[in-house]
């Protein structure tokens, strides 16, 4: 799908959209669907591409991140050509704010703002994603040692975003804009060295390129999609142990989960430490609270965010709210 002939990068987006689209659940392929479109090349075309395939169902949502100068008039502009296109779309500015640096703060106010946008429950969310940013997504978490969660990379469907383009090259998105004569904006973020991803796309990537001789962001993509299908067998054991595992009160029973292998183990543990409340938890966290369990020594607790603690007790294992340090 990463031709780019005349005429075929369009029916190549559409196509995309059909198998992505036949793939979700029967209430989400049925109802009115949004796609994110920035004005970039890829969400560009991909809303254009949607909008062919579906006439009548596609919403563009536009969010105005207020980051740059002009982003306002350049966000109402890309409605109105859009409009013009058929193609209803809105515009909905956004505050970037947080922890996390800039990047993580934009992604959470687009999310939060996509999520609004969306005019029933079911309807799905498209994003532009193609497969550059799906290996550029696994090299960052290789580089970084994230595990296998983040090296699996993006999934085409999690709910309620959907990615149709995760097999589509960024070549073939500007090929489709050429084609339906629609000008895309280049974001001078997209530029910028400050940014890890930016330096990956620039940099690393077409040196491993050049290094191993091409087939190097494929190749990324296809460990991403093997580690996801192992990920989601080791998911259904570990969810399996949890329910076996779990205690009325509220606890887990460390003997039904020490014989466990300890990829399922720490999986389990990790899905009942998100669903309590825990944030923010490091592979460091999830190894400690591990060893509860598989190197029980009569260890004292584990110090978890959010002011938690994990002990161990009479067998059981349970989250308490941190004591206050004793005032004087």
């Amino acid at each position: 799908m990463t031709t780019t002939r005349a005429g075929s990068a369009v029916a190549s987006l559409r196509l995309a959209v059909r198998r992505a689209l036949v793939a979700l659940p029967a209430p989400v392929r049925e109802a009115p669907v949004v796609v994110g479109c920035s004005g970039g090349a890829d969400s560009l075309a991909l809303t254009l591409a949607a909008a062919a395939e579906l006439p009548g169902r596609v919403t563009a949502a536009i969010v105005d991140h207020g980051l740059q100068e002009g982003s306002a008039a350049r966000s109402a502009a890309l409605a109105a050509d859009l409009g013009a296109r058929g193609v209803p779309a809105g515009v909905h500015p956004v505050v970037v704010g947080g922890p996390g640096g800039l990047e993580a703060a934009a992604r959470r106010a687009r999310y939060a703002a996509l999520l609004a946008a969306r005019p029933a429950p079911d309807c799905p969310v498209l994003l532009g994603h193609t497969l550059d940013d799906q290996a550029e997504t696994v090299l960052l978490g290789l580089g970084r040692g994230s595990g296998p969660r983040s090296i699996a990379g993006m999934r085409p469907w999690d709910p309620p975003w959907a990615r149709p383009l995760l097999g589509v090259r960024r070549a073939t998105t500007r090929a489709a804009c050429a084609e339906l004569g629609a000008t895309a904006w280049d974001d001078p973020h997209n530029d910028d060295p400050r940014f890890t991803r930016v330096r990956l796309r620039r940099e690393v990537l077409p040196l491993l390129e050049d290094v191993l001789a091409g087939g190097v962001a494929e190749a990324l993509v296809r460990t991403a999609a093997q580690l996801r299908e192992d990920g989601d067998v080791l998911d259904a054991l570990a969810g399996e142990l949890l329910a076996a595992a779990r205690l009325p009160e509220g606890g887990l029973r460390a003997a039904t989960l020490s014989p466990a292998p300890q990829a399922v183990r720490r999986r389990a543990l990790r899905e009942w430490l998100l669903t309590s409340g825990v944030r923010d938890l490091t592979d460091l966290h999830l190894r400690a609270v591990d060893d509860l369990v598989g190197r029980w020594r009569g260890q004292g607790g584990v110090a978890l965010p959010g002011g938690l603690d994990l002990v161990r007790r009479d067998g059981r294992l349970s989250l308490h709210r941190a004591e206050p340090p004793p005032v004087g």
